[in-house]
Protein backbone atom coordinates (compact mmCIF):
# COMPACT_ATOMS: atom_id res chain seq x y z
CA UNK A 1 0.00 0.00 0.00
CA UNK A 2 1.33 3.93 -0.69
CA UNK A 3 1.03 6.02 1.73
CA UNK A 4 3.58 9.31 1.12
CA UNK A 5 1.76 11.39 3.49
CA UNK A 6 3.31 8.54 6.36
CA UNK A 7 6.58 10.26 4.97
CA UNK A 8 5.44 13.72 5.37
CA UNK A 9 4.05 12.81 8.77
CA UNK A 10 7.41 11.59 10.06
CA UNK A 11 9.31 14.51 8.38
CA UNK A 12 7.13 17.13 10.09
CA UNK A 13 7.30 15.41 13.68
CA UNK A 14 11.05 15.17 13.75
CA UNK A 15 13.36 17.76 15.49
CA UNK A 16 15.64 19.68 13.09
CA UNK A 17 18.99 17.81 14.14
CA UNK A 18 16.61 14.54 13.67
CA UNK A 19 15.38 15.16 10.27
CA UNK A 20 18.80 16.68 8.67
CA UNK A 21 20.16 13.47 10.27
CA UNK A 22 17.76 10.98 8.11
CA UNK A 23 17.66 13.51 5.10
CA UNK A 24 21.44 12.83 5.06
CA UNK A 25 20.76 9.19 5.64
CA UNK A 26 18.39 9.07 2.77
CA UNK A 27 20.21 10.80 -0.05
CA UNK A 28 23.23 8.24 0.90
CA UNK A 29 21.43 5.60 0.16
CA UNK A 30 19.81 6.66 -2.75
CA UNK A 31 23.57 7.17 -4.33
CA UNK A 32 23.92 3.76 -3.79
CA UNK A 33 20.40 2.97 -4.78
CA UNK A 34 19.70 1.34 -1.57
CA UNK A 35 15.77 1.02 -0.50
CA UNK A 36 15.72 2.24 3.29
CA UNK A 37 12.97 1.30 5.29
CA UNK A 38 11.59 2.44 8.59
CA UNK A 39 10.29 -0.87 10.85
CA UNK A 40 8.66 -1.78 13.67
CA UNK A 41 7.43 0.74 16.65
CA UNK A 42 7.47 4.21 14.76
CA UNK A 43 5.67 2.86 11.67
CA UNK A 44 3.01 1.99 13.99
CA UNK A 45 2.90 4.83 15.96
CA UNK A 46 2.90 6.77 12.58
CA UNK A 47 -0.31 4.84 11.87
CA UNK A 48 -2.11 5.14 15.00
CA UNK A 49 -0.91 9.20 15.11
CA UNK A 50 1.10 9.10 17.99
CA UNK A 51 4.70 11.51 17.88
CA UNK A 52 7.67 9.29 17.53
CA UNK A 53 11.18 10.24 17.97
CA UNK A 54 12.72 7.06 17.44
CA UNK A 55 14.18 6.19 13.92
CA UNK A 56 14.57 2.39 13.56
CA UNK A 57 15.42 1.73 9.96
CA UNK A 58 16.03 -1.37 8.12
CA UNK A 59 18.35 -1.55 4.85
CA UNK A 60 18.22 -3.77 1.93
CA UNK A 61 22.22 -3.82 1.57
CA UNK A 62 25.07 -3.04 3.70
CA UNK A 63 23.77 -1.29 7.05
CA UNK A 64 27.05 -1.45 8.93
CA UNK A 65 28.97 0.47 5.57
CA UNK A 66 25.59 2.80 5.45
CA UNK A 67 26.20 3.56 9.06
CA UNK A 68 29.74 4.00 9.00
CA UNK A 69 29.09 6.96 6.15
CA UNK A 70 26.37 8.72 7.68
CA UNK A 71 28.18 8.85 10.87
CA UNK A 72 31.22 10.26 8.78
CA UNK A 73 29.28 12.74 7.48
CA UNK A 74 27.72 14.13 10.23
CA UNK A 75 30.43 13.90 13.04
CA UNK A 76 28.64 11.43 14.78
CA UNK A 77 29.49 8.43 16.61
CA UNK A 78 28.65 4.65 15.26
CA UNK A 79 28.43 1.95 17.30
CA UNK A 80 27.99 -1.47 15.66
CA UNK A 81 27.48 -4.95 16.42
CA UNK A 82 28.34 -7.18 13.77
CA UNK A 83 26.79 -10.23 14.98
CA UNK A 84 23.80 -8.47 14.22
CA UNK A 85 24.43 -6.61 11.43
CA UNK A 86 22.97 -3.45 13.60
CA UNK A 87 24.23 -0.23 13.98
CA UNK A 88 23.49 3.31 16.00
CA UNK A 89 24.46 6.31 14.87
CA UNK A 90 24.21 8.99 17.57
CA UNK A 91 24.76 12.94 16.76
CA UNK A 92 23.98 15.81 19.02
CA UNK A 93 20.14 15.76 19.09
CA UNK A 94 19.97 12.74 16.60
CA UNK A 95 20.19 8.91 17.08
CA UNK A 96 19.70 6.59 13.92
CA UNK A 97 19.64 2.72 14.47
CA UNK A 98 20.16 1.15 11.44
CA UNK A 99 19.67 -3.30 10.61
CA UNK A 100 20.58 -4.93 7.45
CA UNK A 101 17.04 -6.76 6.61
CA UNK A 102 17.22 -9.82 7.96
CA UNK A 103 15.68 -13.75 9.38
CA UNK A 104 16.80 -15.54 12.43
CA UNK A 105 16.38 -18.22 14.60
CA UNK A 106 16.45 -19.89 17.91
CA UNK A 107 18.80 -22.33 18.98
CA UNK A 108 16.84 -22.51 22.33
CA UNK A 109 14.42 -20.45 23.97
CA UNK A 110 15.67 -17.52 25.61
CA UNK A 111 19.09 -17.41 23.46
CA UNK A 112 19.57 -14.64 21.52
CA UNK A 113 18.76 -15.20 17.94
CA UNK A 114 21.11 -16.18 15.05
CA UNK A 115 20.81 -13.84 11.62
CA UNK A 116 20.75 -14.62 8.62
CA UNK A 117 20.55 -12.37 4.91
CA UNK A 118 16.78 -11.74 3.84
CA UNK A 119 14.04 -9.91 2.51
CA UNK A 120 12.17 -7.27 3.35
CA UNK A 121 9.15 -9.28 3.49
CA UNK A 122 10.73 -11.90 5.82
CA UNK A 123 12.19 -9.32 7.87
CA UNK A 124 8.76 -8.32 9.06
CA UNK A 125 7.80 -12.07 9.75
CA UNK A 126 10.34 -12.43 12.02
CA UNK A 127 9.00 -9.74 14.35
CA UNK A 128 7.70 -9.99 18.15
CA UNK A 129 3.73 -8.60 17.20
CA UNK A 130 1.43 -7.91 13.61
CA UNK A 131 1.50 -4.29 14.66
CA UNK A 132 5.30 -3.84 14.82
CA UNK A 133 5.38 -5.61 11.75
CA UNK A 134 5.30 -3.42 9.13
CA UNK A 135 7.70 -1.18 7.35
CA UNK A 136 7.36 1.57 5.11
CA UNK A 137 9.83 2.81 2.39
CA UNK A 138 11.88 5.75 2.53
CA UNK A 139 14.08 5.16 -0.52
CA UNK A 140 13.78 3.48 -4.13
CA UNK A 141 10.64 2.77 -6.51
CA UNK A 142 8.67 1.33 -3.51
CA UNK A 143 9.09 4.86 -1.89
CA UNK A 144 5.68 5.51 0.15
CA UNK A 145 5.05 2.26 0.01
CA UNK A 146 3.45 0.29 3.54
CA UNK A 147 4.68 -3.11 3.87
CA UNK A 148 2.03 -4.92 6.11
CA UNK A 149 2.32 -8.72 5.75
CA UNK A 150 0.43 -9.99 8.99
CA UNK A 151 -2.02 -7.49 9.08
CA UNK A 152 -1.06 -4.65 11.48
CA UNK A 153 -3.31 -2.04 10.29
CA UNK A 154 -6.13 -3.99 10.89
CA UNK A 155 -5.36 -5.33 14.19
CA UNK A 156 -4.32 -1.51 15.43
CA UNK A 157 -7.85 -0.71 13.84
CA UNK A 158 -9.48 -3.24 16.15
CA UNK A 159 -7.26 -2.65 19.19
CA UNK A 160 -5.43 -6.22 19.50
CA UNK A 161 -1.89 -7.28 20.70
CA UNK A 162 -1.55 -10.41 18.21
CA UNK A 163 1.63 -12.22 18.41
CA UNK A 164 2.88 -13.84 14.59
CA UNK A 165 2.96 -17.43 15.58
CA UNK A 166 2.56 -20.02 18.04
CA UNK A 167 6.05 -20.26 19.32
CA UNK A 168 6.87 -16.66 19.60
CA UNK A 169 7.05 -16.75 23.13
CA UNK A 170 9.03 -19.99 23.59
CA UNK A 171 11.53 -18.14 21.13
CA UNK A 172 11.52 -14.94 23.09
CA UNK A 173 9.31 -15.01 26.33
CA UNK A 174 10.28 -11.04 26.81
CA UNK A 175 7.58 -10.56 24.57
CA UNK A 176 5.54 -11.90 26.65
CA UNK A 177 6.16 -8.09 29.15
CA UNK A 178 6.50 -6.19 26.12
CA UNK A 179 2.73 -7.52 24.44
CA UNK A 180 1.18 -6.42 28.24
CA UNK A 181 3.14 -3.29 27.98
CA UNK A 182 1.81 -2.52 24.68
CA UNK A 183 -1.91 -3.96 25.69
CA UNK A 184 -2.25 -1.40 28.27
CA UNK A 185 -0.21 1.50 27.02
CA UNK A 186 -2.93 1.44 23.96
CA UNK A 187 -5.80 0.74 25.60
CA UNK A 188 -5.82 -3.17 23.26
CA UNK A 189 -6.90 -6.44 24.66
CA UNK A 190 -4.35 -9.49 23.77
CA UNK A 191 -5.67 -11.52 20.75
CA UNK A 192 -7.31 -14.63 22.05
CA UNK A 193 -4.64 -17.39 21.01
CA UNK A 194 -2.02 -15.15 21.66
CA UNK A 195 -3.53 -14.41 25.84
CA UNK A 196 -3.80 -17.95 25.52
CA UNK A 197 -0.18 -19.00 24.47
CA UNK A 198 1.41 -17.05 26.78
CA UNK A 199 -0.63 -18.29 29.86
CA UNK A 200 0.99 -21.67 28.76
CA UNK A 201 4.17 -20.12 28.00
CA UNK A 202 4.83 -17.98 30.84
CA UNK A 203 7.03 -20.10 32.17
CA UNK A 204 9.91 -19.61 29.90
CA UNK A 205 10.19 -16.12 31.58
CA UNK A 206 12.85 -17.86 34.07
CA UNK A 207 14.96 -18.55 30.79
CA UNK A 208 15.63 -15.38 30.25
CA UNK A 209 18.74 -13.70 31.34
CA UNK A 210 18.68 -11.29 34.71
CA UNK A 211 19.94 -8.59 32.15
CA UNK A 212 17.31 -8.66 29.28
CA UNK A 213 14.59 -8.99 32.07
CA UNK A 214 15.75 -5.92 33.49
CA UNK A 215 16.00 -4.04 30.44
CA UNK A 216 12.51 -4.93 29.96
CA UNK A 217 11.03 -3.94 33.22
CA UNK A 218 13.02 -0.43 32.95
CA UNK A 219 11.20 0.35 29.66
CA UNK A 220 7.66 -1.06 31.68
CA UNK A 221 8.92 1.43 34.74
CA UNK A 222 9.01 4.38 32.13
CA UNK A 223 5.76 4.04 30.89
CA UNK A 224 2.82 6.50 32.04
CA UNK A 225 1.17 4.20 34.26
CA UNK A 226 3.89 1.28 35.08
CA UNK A 227 1.61 0.57 37.70
CA UNK A 228 -1.45 -0.93 35.38
CA UNK A 229 0.97 -2.96 33.49
CA UNK A 230 2.76 -4.61 36.75
CA UNK A 231 -1.00 -5.13 37.84
CA UNK A 232 -1.85 -7.18 34.69
CA UNK A 233 1.58 -8.91 34.79
CA UNK A 234 0.76 -9.75 38.21
CA UNK A 235 -2.49 -11.00 37.69
CA UNK A 236 -1.47 -13.26 34.36
CA UNK A 237 1.75 -14.80 36.44
CA UNK A 238 4.16 -13.42 34.23
CA UNK A 239 6.22 -11.83 38.04
CA UNK A 240 5.95 -15.00 39.80
CA UNK A 241 7.58 -16.81 36.88
CA UNK A 242 10.81 -14.02 36.84
CA UNK A 243 11.22 -14.77 40.28
CA UNK A 244 8.92 -16.31 43.20
CA UNK A 245 10.02 -13.22 45.33
CA UNK A 246 8.19 -11.03 42.97
CA UNK A 247 4.86 -9.86 43.21
CA UNK A 248 2.49 -6.22 42.79
CA UNK A 249 -0.20 -5.70 44.66
CA UNK A 250 -2.98 -2.66 45.02
CA UNK A 251 -0.73 -0.99 47.87
CA UNK A 252 2.18 -1.13 45.54
CA UNK A 253 0.09 0.18 42.68
CA UNK A 254 -0.90 3.07 44.49
CA UNK A 255 2.49 3.86 46.14
CA UNK A 256 3.89 3.94 42.62
CA UNK A 257 0.94 6.25 41.73
CA UNK A 258 1.63 8.39 44.97
CA UNK A 259 5.42 8.87 44.53
CA UNK A 260 4.39 10.49 40.80
CA UNK A 261 2.75 12.96 42.35
CA UNK A 262 4.49 13.39 45.50
CA UNK A 263 8.54 13.50 43.45
CA UNK A 264 7.76 13.59 39.95
CA UNK A 265 11.41 14.34 39.24
CA UNK A 266 12.55 10.72 41.41
CA UNK A 267 10.68 8.13 39.40
CA UNK A 268 11.44 5.91 37.57
CA UNK A 269 15.09 5.34 39.84
CA UNK A 270 12.65 4.94 42.96
CA UNK A 271 9.83 2.36 41.69
CA UNK A 272 12.48 -0.09 42.09
CA UNK A 273 12.88 -0.15 45.49
CA UNK A 274 8.71 -0.71 45.67
CA UNK A 275 9.15 -3.82 43.60
CA UNK A 276 10.94 -5.14 46.71
CA UNK A 277 8.35 -3.12 49.24
CA UNK A 278 7.49 -6.67 51.69
CA UNK A 279 10.57 -8.42 51.17
CA UNK A 280 13.37 -8.85 53.89
CA UNK A 281 16.84 -8.05 53.48
CA UNK A 282 17.79 -11.68 52.22
CA UNK A 283 14.85 -11.80 49.85
CA UNK A 284 15.73 -8.33 48.38
CA UNK A 285 19.13 -9.38 47.71
CA UNK A 286 18.00 -12.23 45.61
CA UNK A 287 15.92 -10.41 43.95
CA UNK A 288 18.60 -8.00 42.79
CA UNK A 289 20.72 -10.68 41.84
CA UNK A 290 18.29 -12.19 39.71
CA UNK A 291 17.37 -9.04 37.84
CA UNK A 292 20.90 -8.45 37.43
CA UNK A 293 20.19 -4.94 38.65
CA UNK A 294 22.77 -2.19 38.70
CA UNK A 295 25.02 -0.85 41.51
CA UNK A 296 22.35 1.85 42.21
CA UNK A 297 19.37 -0.11 41.73
CA UNK A 298 20.85 -2.65 44.41
CA UNK A 299 21.58 -0.72 47.17
CA UNK A 300 18.31 1.36 46.90
CA UNK A 301 16.21 -2.18 46.56
CA UNK A 302 18.39 -3.85 49.38
CA UNK A 303 17.88 -0.60 51.84
CA UNK A 304 14.43 -0.61 51.44
CA UNK A 305 13.82 -3.46 54.34
CA UNK A 306 16.45 -1.76 56.59
CA UNK A 307 14.95 2.04 55.61
CA UNK A 308 10.87 0.64 56.43
CA UNK A 309 12.43 -0.39 60.12
CA UNK A 310 12.96 3.01 60.64
CA UNK A 311 9.49 4.26 60.47
CA UNK A 312 8.72 4.13 64.25
CA UNK A 313 11.88 6.26 64.49
CA UNK A 314 11.22 8.84 62.41
CA UNK A 315 7.77 9.38 63.16
CA UNK A 316 8.95 10.38 66.67
CA UNK A 317 6.91 13.64 68.04
CA UNK A 318 9.44 17.14 68.12
CA UNK A 319 12.06 15.57 65.97
CA UNK A 320 14.51 18.20 64.56
CA UNK A 321 15.40 18.05 60.74
CA UNK A 322 18.90 17.13 61.60
CA UNK A 323 17.94 14.27 63.64
CA UNK A 324 15.89 13.78 60.72
CA UNK A 325 18.46 13.63 58.45
CA UNK A 326 20.94 11.59 60.86
CA UNK A 327 18.44 8.48 60.19
CA UNK A 328 17.93 9.03 56.33
CA UNK A 329 21.29 10.20 55.37
CA UNK A 330 22.38 6.58 55.56
CA UNK A 331 20.11 5.41 52.80
CA UNK A 332 20.13 6.07 49.04
CA UNK A 333 17.43 8.94 47.57
CA UNK A 334 15.98 6.46 45.79
CA UNK A 335 14.92 4.62 49.00
CA UNK A 336 14.04 7.54 51.12
CA UNK A 337 11.57 8.66 48.05
CA UNK A 338 9.90 4.92 48.08
CA UNK A 339 9.25 5.61 51.84
CA UNK A 340 7.54 8.72 51.31
CA UNK A 341 5.39 6.99 49.24
CA UNK A 342 4.48 4.77 51.50
CA UNK A 343 4.84 5.96 54.76
CA UNK A 344 2.14 8.23 56.88
CA UNK A 345 1.55 11.17 57.11
CA UNK A 346 4.42 12.72 59.83
CA UNK A 347 6.80 10.51 58.12
CA UNK A 348 5.98 11.25 54.16
CA UNK A 349 6.28 14.98 55.08
CA UNK A 350 9.89 14.09 56.95
CA UNK A 351 10.91 12.48 54.30
CA UNK A 352 9.94 15.18 51.49
CA UNK A 353 11.68 17.56 53.23
CA UNK A 354 14.94 15.71 53.82
CA UNK A 355 14.76 14.85 50.25
CA UNK A 356 14.12 18.47 49.19
CA UNK A 357 16.41 20.37 51.78
CA UNK A 358 18.03 18.82 54.50
CA UNK A 359 20.50 16.25 52.14
CA UNK A 360 21.48 19.21 49.80
CA UNK A 361 21.83 21.72 53.07
CA UNK A 362 25.77 22.59 53.35
CA UNK A 363 27.29 25.36 55.23
CA UNK A 364 28.65 28.47 54.41
CA UNK A 365 31.96 28.01 56.38
CA UNK A 366 34.47 25.29 55.29
CA UNK A 367 37.40 24.06 57.27
CA UNK A 368 40.09 26.86 55.50
CA UNK A 369 37.69 29.65 57.03
CA UNK A 370 37.83 27.84 60.10
CA UNK A 371 41.19 27.94 60.33
CA UNK A 372 41.29 32.06 60.04
CA UNK A 373 38.94 31.66 62.80
CA UNK A 374 41.42 30.17 65.21
CA UNK A 375 40.18 26.62 65.11
CA UNK A 376 42.78 24.53 65.38
CA UNK A 377 43.03 21.49 62.78
CA UNK A 378 42.09 18.19 63.97
CA UNK A 379 38.80 16.42 65.51
CA UNK A 380 38.04 19.95 67.60
CA UNK A 381 37.15 21.23 63.33
CA UNK A 382 35.33 18.57 62.49
CA UNK A 383 32.73 18.86 65.42
CA UNK A 384 32.76 22.64 64.91
CA UNK A 385 32.03 21.30 60.72
CA UNK A 386 29.16 18.90 62.47
CA UNK A 387 27.71 21.82 64.69
CA UNK A 388 27.75 24.44 61.97
CA UNK A 389 25.71 21.73 59.93
CA UNK A 390 23.08 20.41 62.66
CA UNK A 391 22.46 23.99 63.07
CA UNK A 392 21.81 24.90 59.48
CA UNK A 393 19.75 22.21 59.28
CA UNK A 394 17.40 23.07 62.53
CA UNK A 395 17.28 26.86 61.45
CA UNK A 396 19.23 27.99 64.68
CA UNK A 397 21.68 29.69 61.61
CA UNK A 398 20.41 31.21 58.44
CA UNK A 399 24.24 33.29 57.04
CA UNK A 400 27.48 33.39 56.97
CA UNK A 401 28.11 35.81 59.63
CA UNK A 402 26.17 33.95 62.02
CA UNK A 403 27.96 31.07 61.41
CA UNK A 404 30.94 32.62 61.82
CA UNK A 405 29.43 34.13 65.15
CA UNK A 406 28.65 30.73 66.23
CA UNK A 407 31.96 30.16 65.77
CA UNK A 408 33.17 32.79 67.96
CA UNK A 409 30.87 31.49 70.29
CA UNK A 410 32.22 27.71 70.78
CA UNK A 411 35.87 29.03 70.76
CA UNK A 412 34.70 31.55 73.68
CA UNK A 413 33.41 28.51 75.73
CA UNK A 414 36.30 26.29 74.90
CA UNK A 415 34.65 23.40 73.11
CA UNK A 416 37.01 23.75 70.36
CA UNK A 417 40.85 25.43 71.59
CA UNK A 418 42.27 27.72 70.06
CA UNK A 419 45.56 28.06 67.67
CA UNK A 420 48.34 29.05 69.63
Amino acid sequence: MRNANLIDKLTSRLPVSARRALDMLKRLAEEQHLTLHLVGGPVRDLVLGAATLDLDLAVEGDALSLASQVAAALNARCVQHRAFGTATVKGEGSSLDLATVRSESYQHPGALPRVYPASIREDMLRRDFTINAMALSLTGPQRGELFDPCGGQADLKAGLVRVLHEGSFVDDATRILRAVRYEVRFGFQLEERTLAWLKRDVGYLQSISGARLRQEIARILEEAEPERILLRLQKLEALAAVHPLLSFDDRQAQALAALRRLMPEAVPAAYWPLLAWGLDEGEAAALTGRLALTRAQSQAVCAMPRLRGREEALSKPQLKPSQVAGILSAYPAAAVEALAATAPATVRERCLDYLRHGRHARTALDGSDLLELGVPPGPGMREVLQRLKVARLDGEVTSRREEEQMVRSLLASGICGRSS
